[in-house]
């Protein structure tokens, strides 16, 4: 059995496998349920508006996100791997 650090560096490499949007879309969505896209989308976008300077009620407005939700995704911006932070400016381009 896999340990959780070859379960994600296989995942990883998945991911950086793929060559296009189409590629990556169908895999996502082999990869995913629903509800999961959804939730990891509407994470994407908290963080955007957070990015941008949006207050927690205008966030919630714009996205249905709850404000744990929004709270976690700035706990993250704030404190956490820098994920979020790499590609905030890529997408931007």
């Amino acid at each position: 059995m896999q340990k959780d650090g070859q379960r994600y560096a296989l995942l990883h490499k998945a991911i950086l496998s793929l060559k296009n949007e189409e590629e990556c879309d169908a895999f996502f969505q082999d990869l995913c349920t629903v509800a999961e896209l959804r939730a990891m989308a509407q994470r994407l976008e908290v963080a955007q508006l957070l990015d941008q300077g949006l207050i927690y009620n205008d966030i919630l407005q714009r996205t249905g996100a709850s404000s744990a939700t929004i709270s976690r995704v700035n706990r993250a911006l704030q404190y956490g791997a820098d994920g979020y932070k790499a590609v905030l400016p890529r997408l931007k381009k």
